[in-house]
């Protein structure tokens, strides 16, 4: 199994949930890495503003560093709030300790809503201790200008943002990202926000341009812009990548923020990439299954008929009236296969679903044989009308091959190979079925035997294959298959009843 990406966050709590560790944590969840977390602050905060901080203790923000890195270990690692001094020293001593060099500093000094977050004793030990050991230093345009000892608003311009970024640079960081949210550039009438990375090793400026979204629903933007960073470093991405895929990310999740959120700046939407699966942790086949209304999957596998043929009481009549049908209806299901094969994307698809017209033939050869043990014939069945019922679940299936896609096809053929797998194996394992003397155990055995069950097995990888490129994403495409399902249950449990009451 490949292990999943690690990244260890730093920051404090914003009990809004927009920024600081629950934004990193939503945005690691969503870019599928792991997040584990430090907490150095907790803030009672919305999108309005902060109104009051709470320090966790040096000693035990030192506690929680070490039981995750001496246990869980990480890929990459963020640091965002870490609001005074002695919480800098006790965070560059730790991960000086464990030798991790990709960190990414987050430099959180004001709130999105404005409110102050840094101790004044905290910058120049972030300057003296972090900034050294940083590999991504990523300031928005007001943090540079504190960082540098520069008047507000002496950044002005993107000549501006590149000399700071050097300057930065020489204060430590391997590569520093000066944010440009702040001064946003206007061409042809159109705004854009360019941020620039430097990188201190080959003195080279990336510029990364992107759209400008005017809004004021952006909480949150620094700490998941560097979460995203440091993910893409711990998915083994080099700097300038990381970098570019974050602001994609950061891009993406502004034009999508919660407005509706709050009544002041709202939070960016962190999750804005995940698309729900249908189902999860299970297999599409048993998700369907699971999809359908309480009890009429039993219905089918446990329906009078079946048991009547378990016990030996089901009426020769009936039974007959079946098997005859039963033909019938084999022929239409071998012409769906058939029709599969034809809307099969590629040779090696279409051959699999040729092999399940050629089973079908052979499981009617073997039909021909055991209705003769019973004093039928071939042209006995040939003669027999069809039922409505089998009129009516054959052309259904027909119709979904024809009218849909090859997954309609087969989800439509699917309760009758799954249902008679499963009836065929449950009454051969059951004690109580009846052996001896029973005149349906040899049709009983057929399905429980190990031809059928191959069958079933390749049924049921064919299906999980076409869920994957069909359905796995799509919830409206997913139901769209359980309705199919569905229906074609019902008619399996119809054709149970037209055997048993011989209509």
């Amino acid at each position: 199994m490949t292990a999943i990406p690690k990244v260890l966050t730093i920051a404090g709590s914003d009990s809004g949930g927009g920024a600081g560790i629950q934004a990193d944590l939503k945005t690691l969840t969503s870019l599928n890495v792991y997040g584990s977390s430090v907490l150095t602050s907790l803030t009672s905060q919305n999108t309005l503003g902060v109104d009051a901080i709470h320090n966790v203790p040096t000693d035990f923000v030192q506690k929680q560093l070490d039981a995750v890195l001496s246990d869980i270990g990480t890929d990459a690692i963020k640091t965002g709030m870490l609001a005074s001094g002695a919480i800098v020293q006790a965070v560059v001593d730790t991960l000086k300790k464990y030798n991790h060099d990709k960190l990414v500093v987050d430099p959180v000094m004001i709130s999105t809503s404005g409110s102050k977050l840094l101790a004044e004793d905290a910058v120049q030990t972030c300057i003296d201790s972090l900034l050294p050991i940083t590999l991504v230093l990523t300031p928005n345009v007001p943090e540079a200008e504190v960082l540098l000892g520069m008047s507000s608003g002496a950044i002005k311009t993107l000549d501006d943002m590149r000399t700071a970024a050097k300057k930065l640079a020489d204060l430590g960081p391997r590569n520093v990202l000066v944010k440009g949210g702040h001064l946003p550039v206007e061409r042809n009438g159109e705004k854009y926000v360019v941020d620039v990375l430097y990188e201190k090793k080959t003195g080279e400026y990336h510029e990364i341009e992107n759209p400008y979204c005017d809004t004021k629903d952006t909480h949150g933007t620094g700490c998941t812009l560097s979460a995203a960073i440091a993910a893409g470093l711990a998915q083994g991405n080099d700097v300038v990548m990381a970098v570019k895929k974050a602001t994609i990310y950061i891009q993406d999740a502004i034009n999508a923020s919660h407005a509706s959120i709050g009544k002041g700046a709202g939070p960016v939407n962190h999750l804005h990439n995940i698309h729900l699966r249908p189902y999860a942790c299970k297999s599409y086949v048993q998700a369907l299954k699971e999809s359908l209304p309480d009890g009429v999957w039993d219905e089918f596998i446990d329906h009078p008929f079946v048991r009547g043929m378990a016990d030996g009481t089901l009426s020769r009549e009936s039974f007959i009236f079946y098997i005859k049908q039963d033909y019938l209806y084999l022929q239409h299901y071998a012409r769906s296969a058939a029709l599969a094969a034809y809307k099969s994307p590629d040779i090696d698809m279409a051959a699999r679903n040729a092999k399940i017209v050629l089973h079908i033939q052979h499981e009617m050869q073997m039909h021909l044989k055991y209705c003769e043990s019973w004093g039928i014939s071939k042209e006995d069945i040939l003669a027999t009308p069809e039922s409505v019922y089998n009129v009516a679940y054959t052309r259904y299936v027909l119709d979904k091959g024809a009218t849909g896609d090859q997954l309609d096809l087969q989800v439509a053929m699917a309760p009758c190979l799954l249902g008679y797998g499963e009836i065929g194996v449950k009454l051969y394992n059951d004690p109580n079925t009846k052996r001896e003397g029973n005149p349906y155990w040899t049709w009983i055995k057929n399905y429980a035997e190990d031809d059928f069950q191959d069958a079933v097995r390749n049924g049921k990888a064919l299906l999980e294959e076409l869920a994957v490129h069909h359905v796995s994403t799509s919830p409206s495409r997913f139901k769209e298959t359980c309705e199919i399902f569905e229906q074609a249950t019902r008619l399996e449990i119809k054709f149970w009843e037209m055997g048993l009451h011989r209509k």
